[in-house]
Parts: C-alpha cells; structure tokens; sequence
C-alpha cells in the first residue's frame, strides 16, 4: 500500500539487488507453508492504488458486480480485496478489529458473503507492526485473535503489511513476526491465501516460500512508467524463487489508472505474467476503458501468467549482449507441453529493434518455429529468428512452438525505419527503411512506402519494390525527408513505414511507426539550461507559446534534475511570476511542470536552491523550497494529493522579500493559495523561469505553457 514515503523504499529495495544475479543471502528456513492455495499466480482486484483510504461496502460490492459483468472473473480473476483504512481507530473491549460502521454498515461478513454469492472471494489487510500504514490497530500481538475474526468473517484473502513495525529489523525478526500469522491463520482451519507485504526490505524471496503465498519484493508501485520500469528491473532477476504456490509480487498492477499509455499499460501486464506475478487489478474496474478493460482479460497473456508449469521468466542475453543491454530486454518463460513464451521489452525512448534467436530462448532446434503474438493474436512462421521492431516503452509478446507450421501460416516480416531524431524544420535527411524476411518461405514480392502528416515532403531515392526476399534476406528503400516549419513551440509528427507484399498466393501488410519533434527556437531575452543529463532537452517558442521536452530524476533532496526556459535577474525581492500549463505528454507519477525561481538558474547541485511551484499527477498542485541553505530542496506544502492535479492550470509564484506564496486558478481570474514558505538564503535577484521534470529517468515529458510574466 501506499503511506509510506514512496520516496527512497524502492531504491532502498534495489539497493539489495544485484545488477546481473539475484542475491545469494539465505535466511534460516521457517516452517514448509501447505495451505494449498495459489498454485498459480493469484488474480484480482485491490483498492489501494485507485482509492487509498476511499474503501467501502458499496465500493467493494460494485467492483464485484462490475467484475462479473465485465469478464474479468470469467477470465479467471477471483479475489475483491479490501486494503487498508477498513476498520476503525480502536479495538472493543474485547480486543477486536471493528469495521467502521460508516463504510461497512454491516460488517465484513455481509460483504464477503455477497461477494461470495458472485462467485468470488474477499480479501482484507492488516498490518504486521501495533498500527497499519494508515494508523489503524495493527496485529502485533493479536495474531490469533485477528486471524479467527478474518475466518469468522468468510475472508479468503490477507494482504499483511509491515508498517509501524516496533523496531523489528532483522531477517528472522521479519521470519517470526510474519510465522506469527502464517500460524493463527493456519490455526483457524480456513483456507486463506497469505501475501507477504514487506517490500523485499529482508530479501522475503530466500524465506517467504515457507511462510506465505507471495511476497512483496519492492516498494510500492505508483502510476508512472518510471515506478513500473524501476520494479521490473529489480524482480525480473528473482526468477529462481518463483514457484507454485509462492511467488515473487511486484506490486498490484496501474492498468487503467490513466497516467500511462495503452503501449505502457501492455509492457506491465506482459512483464508482470512473464514475471508469474500476481495479476492485482489496482484501478476504478466500474468504469475502466474499453481498451484497459481489453488488457486485463486477455486470455493468452493471462494463460502465461497461469501457466502450471510455473516457471517465472528468465532475462536471455541476446547477440552477444548481456540481457537488458542499452534497455533492450528478452525475457523467456518455459510453458507446458514445451512451448516458450518470448517477451521483447523497449524501455528506451524510441522504436528499436529487438532480436533473438529460437535456440537463445531455449527451444530445440526444428526446421521452423511458429510465432503467435499474444497482443495482436497473428500467427507466423521463422526459421529461427524471433525480432520486431518494438516501440517505446513497449513489448511484443510471443508464444513460440517448435515445429507444427501450416501451410497457411505466412512468413514473420520485420519492417525498420532509420532514426529521426534530430531533424531539423527545411533540412532534408535520409531515412531508410528496411524489410526483413524471417520466414522460410519466400516473399515474392514487397512493396515499400513511406508517408508523413501534410506539410511533409518526401521522395523515394531509389527502388522501392523488390521481388524474391528469401530467408534471412534484408532488402531496403531510401527517402528523402524534409520536415516543416512547425507551426506550435514544439510539434510531434508521426512518419510510417508500411510494406505490402506477397507470399505463394497471398497478401500481408506491415507497418512501423517513428515521431520527430520539431521545434520553433527560444527567442531572446528568453534562455534555456537542463541539468537532466539522462535525455536531451529540447525547448520551443511560437510567441507567448513555450514548450519543453525533458527528462529527470526528480527536483527534491539529492536530485537536481530539470530542464528549463528562463529570464536572468527578472525576480527581485517584490515580484510576482505566472503562467499557464495548458498541455502535458508522458507526465506521469511524482513529475513535475511549472514555476521555478532560484538564484542562479544554471546554477543546479549548488544551494541554496529556490522555490517551485508545480502541477504533478501523483502530487497535486504544491510548493516546495530548500529550507536550510544546503543544495536542494527538501520541504512541500500541501501533503501529495491535497489539491489534485488539473491541466490546463494558471500558476502565480509570489515573492514578499523571503517569503513566498504560490497560487493556482482554473481559469486565470479566480486564484487559490497552495501555501507559503520563508526560505532563507534567496539573492535580492533571482533567475524565474518555466521547468519540467519527467520522474521517469531516459523518458522525456513534454509539456505546453502560455504565457511566462515577471512583474
């Protein structure tokens, strides 16, 4: 769940990892856990990620509703989970968890029958340490007590946390606080599946088998593509502890929660099943999108999650380079009846293609090999190499069978485009395009095109038809592009690469997509500065229209990371600073867009840092400043959350000598305050400018701002 600082548990989490091996610790064995539940990755839903603390009766019977009416439990999904803030602040005179009568008017156990007469079943959530992350009685010293309450109650399910831990640190402190519940419920005779919550702070995969049915192994996920990336990269190499019955948990899943994109949302759910992690819907399921609907019930990727042979995927080096080498991933997972489901994973920033080989996967060596991609659910033939050009963030996904090729089954194409960042508005610049034929049999012809949005020229240089591509063989067609003016600060255009062609009597088509930003430069008196060295920044200006795309760990505590268009010495110690952000694109979790002031804007990693005040996804509207002199900032008014994230949104950053108060307005007339800050150590002049920080390190943000007034 969520109340701790998400800030700092998942590096602390990483810090355990090794880069290139899972860890070697072992701690001392408790004893075997047999409760017989899980034998494969649980499925469902929790409330955490969507409503924090908004749980309730009716919201947990609607979800049910919604889950039968929708699919979801057809498609295998069982659990409704109750996360934290159910119940109330003390225990009865018995000693008793009470649920709040105010969410739950009839207890738990009306839910949980209702659920039950869903064909369902309800999880709740309690805490290891005396209180929950929330503040509610945890159950420290009321296992047994707390257990036959959940057993009496018909609860099928418990989440159990480790907050508010009274000094427990050790791995076997960890082993005996949570053998304790593992125990009390066993005691109860009622089969309730346990999941380990601790956030991978003891290593729980060398000991959680023997004590719960799935294990937390990071901190808390948030919806942001930078978070999902983070978790993946530290449970993928976890592989040799993933197994019926006790498995490796990265999280519940953001899947419709709105921050990411469609192709983000399937890399998560791909990785997440390749990874045999539990599929724990985390969203509002009552009004979920057709397409992220789309994305929790489809059967063939959560058959790989499902698998009976439960063999958690494994990170292949491929050509050569080590796995995940440049962010390219391969991930391969065993399947039953000899089959392997193949993940390819583009965690950078544009297209890349991405190959392997049937033998680099692990499958035996056959004449051909037949691919089915679980996410378009066409069906091909190679002879044995298994590529794509896969977008940003993005995966395809393959089921890969040795052998059994009909006649019917067309040959696997790959269609690349050459890069184009970097193009310049008026400047030509080739482009290539290629089309590979993977397939043993014989493309007999293929036609190349390449097309772009209007104002775009483009001319093909040289053939773009070529007959008789056989196996293995790559043909090519060069363009001459030449981009625009752009008519916004900075415009994304679309170019596609499409290929027609023929195999024995029949027709297919492929296609790749690459963007190009092009951007109108930043006039004078207006500069521009990135400390974000993790992507190239790039600004634009049309006017009293800015725009800038950049990167960014974060601008808080140790990070100084942002990318900036700014006016020198405009903020003296009466000032007021405004603008609007009127757009934002891959702005996501704890990212950052908005007002910065400082006493020397290119100045960044040397204090005292200034004041920002912002719209975040995560965060909401706030104002954070440095207070104590030293390089960064490290205070924030109001609490995340506490006024909710809204684009387009006036900002106003207002300076009274060391005070500042940051406002923000809907509609640019009727203002509110966020808060205000002494911050000391601020120069008599200070640098104002317009910032972003993506939160999401290699992946810019871009984000729209009109109008930037210093007064």
């Amino acid at each position: 769940m969520g109340v701790l600082p998400r800030r700092g548990v998942v590096g602390f989490a990483a810090a355990l990892l090794v880069a290139t091996a899972v860890p070697l610790v072992t701690a001392p064995a408790a004893d075997a856990l047999a409760n017989g539940l899980a034998k494969t990755p649980q499925l469902g839903w929790n409330d955490w990620n969507a409503f924090g603390c908004d749980v309730s009766a009716a919201l947990v019977e609607q979800t049910a509703d919604a889950m039968v009416a929708n699919g979801m439990r057809k498609a295998g999904y069982q659990y409704v989970n109750i996360d934290d803030c159910w119940l109330e602040k003390q225990r009865d005179a018995a000693g008793n968890l009470v649920p709040d009568p105010v969410k739950f008017p009839d207890g738990i156990k009306a839910v949980a029958d209702y659920v039950h007469a869903k064909g369902l079943k309800l999880g709740i959530y309690e805490d290891a340490g005396t209180a929950t992350c929330a503040g509610y009685p945890g159950s420290l010293g009321h296992e047994k007590q707390d257990a036959a309450s959940f057993a009496s109650w018909g609860v099928d399910y418990l989440k159990y946390d480790n907050c508010n831990n009274a000094g427990s640190s050790t791995t076997q402190q960890y082993i005996d606080r949570y053998s304790a519940m593992r125990d009390a419920l066993a005691a109860t005779g009622r089969p309730i599946l346990y999941s380990l919550c601790e956030w991978g702070v003891n290593q729980p995969w060398t000991w959680g088998p023997q004590v719960g049915n799935s294990w937390r192994t990071t901190g808390d996920i948030n919806d942001s593509y930078g978070s999902m990336l983070s978790i993946f990269q530290q449970n993928v190499w976890l592989y040799p502890y993933s197994g019926p019955g006790a498995w490796n948990d990265p999280d519940m899943l953001e899947v419709g929660n709105g921050h990411l994109t469609t192709a983000e949302y399937r890399a998560e759910f791909s990785l997440w099943a390749a990874m045999n992690a539990p599929l724990i819907a985390g969203t509002d399921l009552r009004h979920i999108s057709a397409a992220d609907l789309a994305i929790y019930t489809n059967a063939d990727v959560i058959a790989v999650d499902q698998d009976p042979l439960a063999k958690q995927a494994v990170p292949v080096p491929a050509s050569g380079k080590p796995a995940g080498n440049n962010g390219l991933w391969v991930l391969s997972k065993p399947l039953s009846g000899g089959d392997r489901a193949v993940v390819l994973f583009n965690s950078t920033g544009t297209t890349a293609t991405i190959g392997t080989t049937a033998s680099e996967v692990g499958l035996p060596k056959s004449n051909d090999y037949q691919l089915r991609d679980l996410w378009s659910h066409n069906t091909t033939e190679t002879a044995g190499a298994i590529t794509a050009a896969v977008p940003a963030h993005g995966v395809v996904m393959y089921q890969v069978s040795a052998g059994r090729v009909g006649s019917n089954v067309g040959p696997n194409v790959i269609l690349g485009q050459s890069d184009l960042t970097g193009a310049e508005p008026g400047k030509p610049v080739s482009v290539t395009e290629s089309f590979t034929n993977n397939g043993r049999t014989v493309v007999r012809a293929a036609d190349l095109a390449l097309t772009g949005p209007a104002g775009w020229s483009i001319t093909a240089t040289g053939p773009t038809r070529f007959t008789g591509v056989g196996t293995g063989r790559t043909v090519t067609a060069q363009f001459t592009v030449t981009p625009p003016t752009p008519t916004t600060p900075i415009e994304t255009d679309t170019l596609t690469a499409t290929a027609n062609y023929l195999w024995r009597d029949r027709q297919g088509t492929v296609s790749t997509s690459q963007q190009a930003q092009l951007v109108s430069p930043v006039q004078a008196p207006y500069a521009t500065y990135s400390s974000a060295t993790d992507a190239p920044a790039r600004f634009g200006q049309v006017g009293g229209d800015f725009a800038i795309s950049g990167a960014g760990q974060d601008v808080w505590s140790g990070n100084d990371n942002y990318s900036a268009i700014y006016r020198s010495g405009v903020v003296g110690t009466a000032a007021t600073v405004e603008t609007e952000v009127t757009s934002t694109a891959a702005l996501s979790g704890y990212a950052k867009a908005g007002i910065m002031v400082r006493n020397s804007m290119t100045a960044a990693g040397s204090g005292p840092e200034g004041v920002i005040l912002y719209v975040s996804p995560s965060g909401g509207i706030q104002l954070e400043w440095n207070s104590d002199g030293n390089p960064y900032i490290d205070s924030v008014t109001p609490g995340n959350g506490t006024i909710p994230a809204v684009v387009p949104v006036h900002l106003k950053l207002v300076r009274a000598g060391a005070s500042y108060t940051g406002y923000y307005s809907t509609d640019g007339q009727n203002w509110t305050t966020v808060g205000t800050a002494t911050v000391a150590g601020q120069a008599a002049t200070q640098d104002a400018g317009l910032f972003v920080v993506s939160a999401s390190a290699g992946s810019p943000a871009l984000v729209g701002y009109h109008g930037f007034t210093v007064s």
